[in-house]
């Protein structure tokens, strides 16, 4: 015989009807948690492939940017260039030139030259006499005794160049040896 629960006033067998579990209907079945179980897998799974072709997608664009970047990187500079071409093909266009209408072309296109180069971040390295000689600046074509401390410049024999910091080309230069 079941007993009756003194504290509460239903009885056990009046609150169970027939066949039902209080416990079993409170907890999902087995066939239930796997089936949850497998839809938060298919999500994660999905969620995972759409990061994974994300990344790819970005990656690729990146690549893409890079290549356009090294591509076109001197535009800016070859547009400035181009005027200074211009004027070039103007002069030698002149049917009867004088040497002072190439002087005072070739003074105005050095000019245009000049503008294009500051534009674009070129500058001169021009070392002066007496300057002492910087390897990351300079190149060193020879050595000649003379009376000034060593390893100072005595002549320029051509102006060397930098883009941003970077040496284009370093300046050639004749230092001084100790004359001993």
């Amino acid at each position: 015989m079941q007993e009756i629960n003194e504290t509460d006033p239903v009885s056990t067998e009046e609150s169970l009807k027939e066949g039902e579990n209080p416990l079993v209907d409170c907890m999902p079945g087995p066939e239930e948690l796997l089936h949850k179980a497998e839809q938060k897998a298919n999500e994660h799974h999905d969620a995972w492939l759409r990061a994974k072709a994300e990344m790819e997608n970005m990656q690729r664009r990146a690549q893409e940017d890079i290549a356009k970047a090294y591509r076109y990187s001197i535009e800016k500079f070859a547009g400035e260039l181009l005027v200074v071409k211009d004027s070039l093909e103007a002069s030698l266009v002149i049917e009867k030139p004088s040497v002072d209408s190439f002087k005072t072309g070739s003074e105005l296109t050095l000019k245009q030259l000049t503008a294009a180069f500051e534009k674009s971040g070129i500058r001169e390295i021009v070392p002066a006499h007496g300057d002492k000689f910087d390897p990351n600046l300079h190149q060193a074509i020879s050595a000649i005794e003379s009376e000034e401390e060593p390893n100072t410049i005595v002549s320029v024999l051509q102006k060397g160049y930098l883009l941003a910091d970077r040496v284009l080309r370093p300046a050639l230069v004749v230092v001084s040896k100790s004359g001993a």
